[in-house]
């Protein structure tokens, strides 16, 4: 059960940090294991935030309140 609040909460704190205009251009959040997926529709935006995926990790681990992701790969 656990997992499965863990993928929910992941999904929202995705929303919440990047607000409305990332979430636009969001199309699908899933984390397997330690690793968040994100598929975006915008190959410029997946550029901008691989350049900063560590602070977003350490953004989403601090809403989250726990050590949850380890990876993030931009599809």
């Amino acid at each position: 059960l656990r997992k499965g609040l863990d993928k929910v909460d992941a999904r929202k704190a995705w929303e919440d940090i990047m607000g409305a205009g990332v979430n636009s251009y969001t199309s699908r959040v899933e984390l397997k294991n330690d690793v968040l997926y994100v598929s975006l529709t915008s190959s410029v935006l997946r550029e901008e935030l691989s350049l900063g995926k560590s602070k977003i990790i350490v953004m989403l681990n601090e809403v989250l309140g726990q050590e949850l992701i380890k990876r993030l790969v931009l599809r």
